[in-house]
């Protein structure tokens, strides 16, 4: 493999993400009102792309992001109460999952059950207070930063039209693009390929120093908006600049001021594409596992923190319902039930059973949603059982016996006292 020819960014950032050959090294649907890049913003796209294909050639991971902006947190930062003598979990259900979390890979497992942490473990050079990259964690985190813009009135729902925020698509083939099609991944946008080279669209509206533009103009439409779920990640990644454009604030302030503020969460940093550019919202801020952890808690908590209201009305069942084109994927969640032995992010027929994420037996939970990213960083919210699950990744998990998405829940749920 050359330095010209390497697997899309996105598909390393989610590693299930294929799709059907005929998606495969598109190319763009250029748009004659685009402005022109400039040499310094392609010479940086390249180097990006070269930096990446050196670093999966050498060490099969995506190199250090290049651009980071802090992402700030409360300034009177109080952990979670924390009460790690509980019995309400035995013993042995917590040292398999601890045990299972350490085989395979795992910075971080923390279990939080009615109001407190009951488990915590690090593993490796990782502490609670390191910054753990999320790769797809990132996008529950925009979903709640839309709603927590939809509580403050800045959006209006969640069945706009997008062209609402981006004029640039009115009176184009992307007009009919509502802003839940973005979150339910059924915008029609080209879906996540095999991407090889530097020309490919799929690396250039991620890598691009100025890769919202690129979506904006060169990404092409392939599907009616609302009609198919494709799993892609410039809908995720176009959430920063919508939340910009609605809110008059940079997606690093907003999430900080409406988000983990309120949460009283710690932040951390956020990828940008860059200096004083936009986030990448799809992808790529860096947090500590309590800040997932809270995220998760407010989720299973219907947006109220502490009595305060983050999240509007009925946001969070809409969220966590059944896409209208896949049962099992909701908005920045997926869904527990119906149980299916194997389940990818792509659209179910177009990505290989090889790639999908196992699970030896059902979820013990009917009402079992999750937060679920590259690398098996996943949240588990059962909110009849007051519980949520998190487990961050070091690494890839082994691949013999493969990850089994069902065993940490399951194990712990069995636990319970």
């Amino acid at each position: 493999m050359n330095k010209t020819e390497i697997p899309s960014v996105a598909l390393c950032l989610i590693i299930v993400a294929f799709t059907l050959l005929a998606a495969c090294n598109s190319t763009p649907v250029n748009d004659p009102n685009k402005p022109p890049f400039s040499a310094a913003d392609e010479a940086k796209y390249l180097e990006r792309f070269n930096a990446l294909a050196e670093a999966i050639r050498t060490t099969g991971n995506v190199p250090p992001y290049d651009n980071l902006e802090p992402v700030s947190g409360t300034s009177d930062y109080q952990p979670l109460p924390r009460n790690l003598n509980s019995t309400s979990i035995s013993q042995p259900a917590m040292e398999n999952a601890f045990n299972y979390a350490e085989v395979n890979n795992s910075s971080a497992l923390i279990v939080w059950h009615k109001g407190e942490i009951v488990a915590e473990k690090y593993f490796g050079d990782i502490t609670a207070d390191s910054l753990i990259t999320s790769y797809s964690l990132a996008k529950p985190v925009s979903v709640a930063a839309v709603g927590t813009a939809i509580n403050k009135g800045f959006i209006k729902n969640l069945n706009i039209p997008v062209t609402n925020h981006l004029p640039e698509w009115k009176n184009t083939n992307k007009s009919k693009i509502q802003l839940n099609h973005f979150l339910n991944m059924s915008s029609g946008l080209l879906p996540q390929a095999l991407a090889t080279t530097a020309d490919d669209i799929l690396n250039r509206a991620y890598l691009h120093p100025r890769h919202t533009e690129v979506i904006l103009h060169e990404y092409p439409l392939v599907d009616e908006p609302g009609s198919r779920y494709e799993y892609s990640n410039a809908n995720g990644e176009i959430v920063a600049l919508i939340l910009e454009r609605a809110t008059s604030q940079r997606y690093h302030n907003w999430l900080s001021d409406e988000l983990f503020k309120p949460l009283g969460a710690q932040g951390g940093k956020v990828f940008v594409n860059r200096p004083g550019g936009t986030a990448h919202s799809g992808c790529c801020i860096l947090l500590p596992a309590e800040t997932y952890l809270r995220l998760a808690i407010l989720v299973m908590q219907d947006g109220i923190w502490e009595g305060t209201r983050i999240l509007p009305e009925g946001y969070v069942e809409r969220i966590s319902s059944p896409s209208p084109n896949n049962k099992h994927s909701g908005m920045g969640i997926y869904i527990g039930q119906p149980y299916i032995e194997r389940r990818g992010y792509a659209n179910p027929d177009s990505i290989p059973d090889n790639l999908k994420v196992y699970h030896s037996e059902p979820y013990l939970a009917d009402d079992l949603v999750l937060f679920d990213g590259n690398r098996n960083q996943v949240v588990y919210i059962i909110p009849s059982k007051e519980l949520v699950i998190l487990r961050t990744a070091l690494g890839r998990a082994r691949s013999e016996p493969e990850w089994d998405n069902s065993y940490l829940p399951n194990t712990i749920l069995r636990g319970l006292n």
